[in-house]
């Protein structure tokens, strides 16, 4: 347990899903692509290595205090389990550099069961770095992978762009990959769930920059709602989150049956509460670059405050966190900044003056 605190993060969750009294705040910033900076090791280093993985998390949860740590399966663990090329630099986040699949007449030709874990490495390593994190300090923190949803596992093996265009000319097809790829993501949360690993369900693709809010319908929804269905069945909870501006489908993001709701910077948090903070949990939603990037410690502070003072009476609970994943070049300071603010303005019971709510 952190010195600061009073309750190890897994009784401040229980706390919280229990509604019962808490210390503080939960404050979960996104701590991926940093968390190697934070162990002392290159990111090459870190993402080859499942001990190194759980390394770098646990490293972050001893010096911060945050309440989890966030195992990194990916958007493009499905896509690189059947072919899909990443770029391997030695200091900074992998990227695509070549597509699996480049024309949706021939995804008979993939073989999904790559991307099961008796034949993925990626999806063997990501469980043992689970395992890792759960035997060291389980007693005291959860564990979550973050893992694509739906869309952004089909933009793992297809481009993007192409996608896009075929939701009109061959929506046919993109229902067929969106199949099986959501019957493979099926498989891979169970297992992570049977290790005890939280579902961090991150679909950026699937971001309203991207998608009208009916072709969120018909090409996301029902697909996520599926895959939400299953980690209730087994027994697994959830966070969803959409990057960019999800305001228009925050009530369809919740209809698919989600634990919690995580939104980006861009949305208005008390607009959120106001339309689904009475259906679940929020978490959210600190600029990770324009703020814990690039702001100092007085800006850190009034956007934790702002963002405690607009959802500290929502219905269901908020969870602060930050918009996204955090970038690896954000300075150390400024999460202790964060996560000082969140015990200067979210300790229980809340001084509303100190948060000036009239």
């Amino acid at each position: 347990m952190h010195r600061y605190d009073q309750m190890t993060p897994n009784e401040r969750l229980q706390a919280f899903m229990t509604g019962e009294e808490m210390d503080r705040i939960l404050a979960m910033p996104i701590l991926v692509s940093v968390a190697h900076r934070v162990y002392g090791m290159t990111h090459k280093k870190k993402r080859n290595s499942a001990l190194y993985q759980a390394e770098a998390q646990i490293a972050c949860y001893e010096r911060f205090g945050n309440d989890i740590m966030i195992i990194e399966y990916g958007l493009h663990g499905l896509g690189t389990a059947l072919g899909t090329e990443m770029t391997d630099p030695d200091d900074s986040v992998p990227a695509i550099s070549n597509h699996v699949l480049k024309d949706l007449a021939d995804l008979d030709s993939l073989d999904f069961s790559k991307a099961s874990k008796e034949n993925d490495p990626w999806l063997q390593s990501n469980l043992e770095a689970v395992k890792i994190c759960i035997d060291r300090v389980g007693n005291e923190v959860p564990t979550g992978v973050l893992i694509s949803g739906p869309f952004t596992a089909a933009a793992s093996i297809y481009p993007v762009e192409l996608i896009l265009r075929a939701t009109k000319k061959n929506p046919e097809g993109v229902h067929k990959l969106l199949r099986l790829c959501t019957n493979t993501l099926k498989e891979i949360y169970i297992e992570f769930i049977k290790a005890g690993a939280i579902i961090i369900q991150c679909d950026p693709i699937a971001s309203g920059t991207l998608l009208r809010q009916k072709q969120y319908q018909e090409f996301v929804k029902p697909y996520a709602t599926e895959l939400n269905e299953t980690i209730q069945e087994v027994g697994g909870i959830n966070t969803y989150h959409i990057c960019g501006n999800s305001t228009k489908i925050t009530v369809d993001m919740v209809d698919t049956g989600c634990n919690m709701l995580s939104v980006d910077n861009v949305v208005d948090l008390e607009e959120i509460k106001n339309t689904v903070g009475h259906r679940v949990p929020i978490l959210g939603n600190i600029d990770p670059v324009g703020i814990l990037l690039h702001g100092n410690r007085e800006e850190i502070h009034l956007a934790v405050k702002t963002a405690i003072k607009k959802t500290y009476d929502s219905p269901k609970g908020y969870i602060l966190a930050s918009g996204c994943d955090m970038t690896q070049n954000v300075p150390l300071e400024n999460i202790e900044y964060f996560m000082e603010a969140a015990r200067k303005y979210g300790k229980y019971p809340l001084d509303k003056n100190l948060l000036e709510i009239k």
